[in-house]
């Protein structure tokens, strides 16, 4: 890279290998500075974001057309940051709103109300006070509470808010 020093580096992860975002990091530590369009099979995924912190451009879906591509390459060249089909004005808000996404899809599998239930056990209410609060029967709250444990593996009320800290589940919640 640093003897060809290309104006735009087109990245997608070859069969078999690491992930894109391990190379664009080596290359950062290399000191090796090109605007890399990063070609993905999903936009919403945990090495978008790692990808954008270590400097890629643009992050496009490896399904996207030709045109897409040249427009793509066209508006790196002129400066602009991309993610998927929306210009990235704020490269470190796409970063928080990818980590918010990879956050979202590490829940487990639990719902939203899951979600808050678990946000009330953590805030301390019995199962009486979590009924009040979401406007429910204390068996449909006994309910979300076996969902909530069989999904995240817990056992009781204390090991659910030890791992929702330690996995940061309510952090956007």
């Amino acid at each position: 890279m640093r003897a060809l020093a290309p104006d735009i580096l087109l990245l997608g992860p070859p069969p078999g290998s690491g992930p894109a975002s391990e190379t664009l990091r080596q290359l950062a530590d290399a000191g090796v500075s090109v605007r890399t369009i990063l070609l993905v099979k999903a936009i919403d995924t945990a090495e978008v974001a790692d990808s954008l912190q270590f400097g890629a451009c643009r992050i496009l879906s490896k399904d996207s057309g030709a045109d897409l591509l040249f427009q793509c390459i066209d508006s790196v060249m002129a400066g602009y940051n991309w993610v998927g089909h929306e210009r990235a004005s704020n490269i470190a808000a796409s970063v928080r709103r990818f980590a918010a996404a990879r956050r979202q899809t590490q829940m487990f599998g639990l719902t939203r109300r899951e979600q808050e239930i678990v946000r009330a056990v953590i805030d301390g209410d019995t199962n009486k006070e979590i009924a009040r609060r979401f406007e429910i029967s204390e068996n449909t709250v006994k309910r979300h509470l076996m969902h909530i444990f069989n999904k995240v593996g817990a056992s009781s009320r204390i090991e659910l808010a030890l791992f929702a800290g330690h996995h940061r589940l309510l952090d956007e919640v």
